[in-house]
């Protein structure tokens, strides 16, 4: 079986998924990787046979995503590149949320299967932000068109639905905590972030940034480049983490049952939407990063607020569940 695997990359999540379904889905035939988007910092260590600009996303320092930048990097370029992808070489595509694969199945009548977290928002019972955004639900619901679809949430809201793919080091790892909180929110700069943390005296923060090269100090925080083992081994040691409202990293703070503290991308809806659900599993999410924070920290860390969940398929499982879908199955 040949399998076309195409990753957004619009950030980390996508990436680090593929990597770790790779092992498996390679037991069932070869697999080639298409990586569209310029967002994504980990090494990869998969095969990426076919790369675009895509669409990439863009912040602006104070946390919310610069649409301008966004605008201005996309090109007519993807209908060329959606009409040369060579899917009628393989026997299944799975399409982690990527626009450039879904145009060209569309164009060249390909069957193909929605597989990862935005997937779980074609369910109608997946949570949604509370705030509707008529723009941001359609982009979420109707960019990528597929044939079928297999999600991942928190929790299985809908029949299609599965937990989410936790890494084999996570899964084996033995939890410690060493007081230390991580933070990974990708939408602020070191400049913005630097006066908030040095605030918390008390307090060391390990902060993973892609603004800097290599491990740097300033009084109570230890910045780190933006290294997939290096932010797994923070996790696993920390007593909480702080992050944006991407899924991935709470869903792997939550099976570590560790404290997380939700800090969406601004008016960022899909976002929105896992705050929502977070924030219904007892997680606390603020809205922003401002002159409450060092109160609404304090009050963080004096709860208890840790979720956990326990996972009910591996990843075996939900790629045998990927592979059953294939067209000729």
């Amino acid at each position: 079986m040949k399998i076309f695997y195409a990753i957004q990359g619009t950030g980390n999540g996508h990436v680090s998924r593929a990597v770790q379904l790779y092992p498996y889905l390679k037991k069932y035939g070869e697999v080639d990787f298409f990586l569209s988007g310029s967002n994504a910092q980990l090494n990869l260590d998969i095969p990426i046979k076919y790369k675009s600009k895509g669409v990439s996303l863009f912040y602006k320092p104070t946390g919310g995503l610069d649409y301008k930048k966004i605008v201005q990097s996309l090109s007519l370029s993807v209908i060329n590149e959606a009409k040369e992808l060579p899917l009628d070489q393989y026997d299944l595509i799975i399409n982690d949320f990527e626009f450039i694969t879904s145009l060209s199945c569309s164009l060249k009548k390909k069957k193909s299967i929605q597989f990862g977290h935005q997937a779980s928002f074609q369910s109608k019972l997946t949570p949604r932000a509370k705030v509707f955004s008529p723009i941001g639900n359609l982009v979420l619901e109707k960019m990528v068109k597929s044939t079928d679809y297999l999600g991942l949430h928190f929790s299985s809201y809908d029949k299609n639905i599965y937990n989410p793919i936790i890494k084999d080091e996570i899964i084996e790892a033995n939890p410690i905590d060493d007081e230390h909180i991580t933070v990974y929110l990708p939408q602020y700069s070191i400049h913005y972030l630097t006066p908030f943390l040095h605030q918390q005296k008390g307090t060391h923060f390990e902060v993973f940034t892609k603004e800097v090269t290599q491990i740097t100090n300033s009084k109570n925080i230890t910045y780190y480049p933006i290294h997939n083992q290096v932010f797994t081994s923070s996790l696993i040691r920390c007593h909480g983490i702080i992050t944006a409202g991407g899924f991935e990293t709470p869903a792997e703070a939550m099976y570590l049952n560790k404290k997380i503290l939700s800090i969406p991308i601004l008016n960022h809806y899909e976002q929105a939407c896992n705050a929502e659900a977070m924030r219904a599993m007892g997680v606390m999410v603020l809205k922003n990063m401002d002159d409450e924070f060092p109160a609404q920290f304090t009050k963080w860390l004096q709860e208890k607020n840790k979720v956990q969940f326990q996972l009910t398929h591996h990843t075996k499982d939900i790629v045998q569940q990927l592979i059953s879908k294939a067209p000729y199955n």
